[in-house]
């Protein structure tokens, strides 16, 4: 059985395609820049941690679209679509 204090991560989609000197603001964070949105995500990332990258996004002025928490046995598969 998995622990359910266990933070599996979070997955956050920004609108739009952020520029490579906004990235540098995630820089902690995996990066994906789809045509029409940007996600940003890590299997890491607490609920602490998400509140700055919250901040973070807010901030910079950018459109929050979705947050989305992964669940503990995606997490390694989201960042390696070889494990697929």
């Amino acid at each position: 059985m998995t622990d359910p204090s266990a933070s599996p991560g979070y997955e956050i989609r920004i609108r739009g395609r952020i520029s490579d000197a906004l990235q540098h603001a995630f820089e902690d964070l995996n990066i994906r820049v789809n045509p029409v949105e940007t996600v940003v995500w890590s299997p890491e990332l607490d609920q602490a941690a998400l509140y700055g990258v919250l901040k973070t996004i807010e901030a910079l002025g950018l459109e929050l679209v979705e947050v989305h928490r992964l669940p503990c046995a995606l997490a390694p598969n989201r960042l390696n679509p070889s494990n697929r």
